[in-house]
């Protein structure tokens, strides 16, 4: 081998060493706000936690002058006392656009092994940050065709310090917007519900008898909620750096079975779910399992915003599906031949559905809803 060629090889390993020792180094040094015990998300290896970073994406989240024409933030269709959804059945983006899906909650999100709705491909928040921003169909903040006026407008000396201080000695570039957004959605993490005082904390009395009642029909295989919305993070979407296999959070829960030329095997057409990227038959009408995790505060529900209140949602699926008996999406979900083997149905006795919705609420985190750390103080 050349001997300048080795030495070249060498120096390059050596920077890549030091890069990611580096790295870990930064990610070391920041705390997680999570229980003892809990494994921490999983973070790139380019771009490690810092509460630098955190803080400007914080900036930035709330900030207007993100988008082309500064009518919306990410915090318009992302609210904190919706636990970082919005209570609107679907998006409208900064040039009125209206979206086809429900904002989802970025609650512990750091943890999705998959993110957006209907995506398997989509695995970081550095890829998905970019959808909203510079997407053209939907147009959500629209900087398309407008780079250089919406970055123009961070270079106050205020945006300058912020972002030497987050990344020194790099200029101001989408691609550390990016970085600093990512940062600030994954420090949002929620561990603090009386769920977690009960389960994880011990606190017997944490949890009223009701909830107990509730939590046990939620884990049984009579409801089989568990399958789906599993684990600490209640999504089979998790994973964090003790499980790094993808569990494939994806299902047809029979919501829809239309019966017309509008339909592909019984969803509208104009969102079919995962088949989208995948083009499989089978993956028609399957959308990612959200996290039930301060699901109270959420509403309304499912990928389009069609389920207006949690009783209807348990309501749906006791039913085994849901039966639209009129209008566009007339027809029985419930007959659906692609649903999810664990949407069966189930008998549920009205106390019993009472004792499974005050489980539900015992998943709401009212520190995340309200704390200013994650939220905005305009004296600041």
């Amino acid at each position: 081998m050349n001997k300048f060629i080795a030495i070249a090889m060498c120096l390059t390993l050596m920077a890549l060493m030091f890069g990611c020792d580096n790295a870990k180094k930064i990610e070391n040094s920041y705390k997680w706000p999570i229980l003892e015990g809990f494994p921490k998300p999983q973070v790139p290896l380019d771009n490690p936690m810092s509460d630098e970073k955190v803080a400007l994406g914080k900036q930035l989240f709330f900030d207007k002058k993100l988008s082309a024409n500064q009518q919306q933030s990410c915090e318009s269709c992302h609210m904190q006392q919706f636990a970082f959804a919005e209570p609107l059945s679907v998006s409208v983006g900064s040039t009125g656009t209206v979206h086809r899906r429900n904002a989802p909650a970025l609650v512990n999100i750091a943890y999705n092994k998959t993110l957006t709705w209907a995506h398997d491909g989509i695995t970081s928040l550095e890829r998905q940050i970019l959808l909203p921003m510079f997407d053209e169909s939907p147009i959500e903040l629209g900087i398309t065709g407008h780079e250089v006026e919406v970055l123009a407008r961070f270079k106050t000396i205020e945006y300058q310090q912020a972002f030497n201080a987050a990344f020194p000695e790099q200029p101001i570039s989408f691609e550390l917007i990016v970085k600093a957004l990512a940062s600030y959605v994954r420090s949002l993490i929620s561990l603090a519900s009386p769920f977690d005082k009960y389960a994880y904390l011990g606190v017997d009395d944490a949890i009223p008898a009701a909830a107990i009642r509730g939590m046990n029909l939620f884990f049984s295989e009579r409801l089989e909620c568990h399958h789906c919305h599993g684990g600490f993070n209640f999504t089979q979407s998790t994973g964090h750096e003790q499980q790094l296999i993808d569990r494939r959070p994806f299902h047809n829960t029979g919501l829809y079975y239309v019966e017309s030329s509008k339909a592909i095997f019984g969803y509208p057409s104009k969102d079919i779910g995962l088949a989208e990227i995948s083009t499989l038959a089978k993956d028609n009408g399957r959308f990612r399992a959200p996290t039930l995790r301060n699901i109270r505060h959420s509403a309304p529900y499912m990928h389009d915003g069609s389920v207006a209140t949690l009783a209807e949602v348990i309501d749906i699926y006791a039913a085994g599906g849901r039966n639209i008996e009129s209008g566009q999406h007339q027809g029985d979900g419930r007959a659906n031949p692609m649903k999810s083997q664990f949407v069966k149905g189930f008998e549920l006795t009205p106390d019993e559905k009472k004792d499974l919705l005050a489980f539900l609420d015992t998943l709401t985190d009212d520190t995340f809803l309200t704390s200013p750390k994650h939220g905005f103080n305009e004296k600041e």
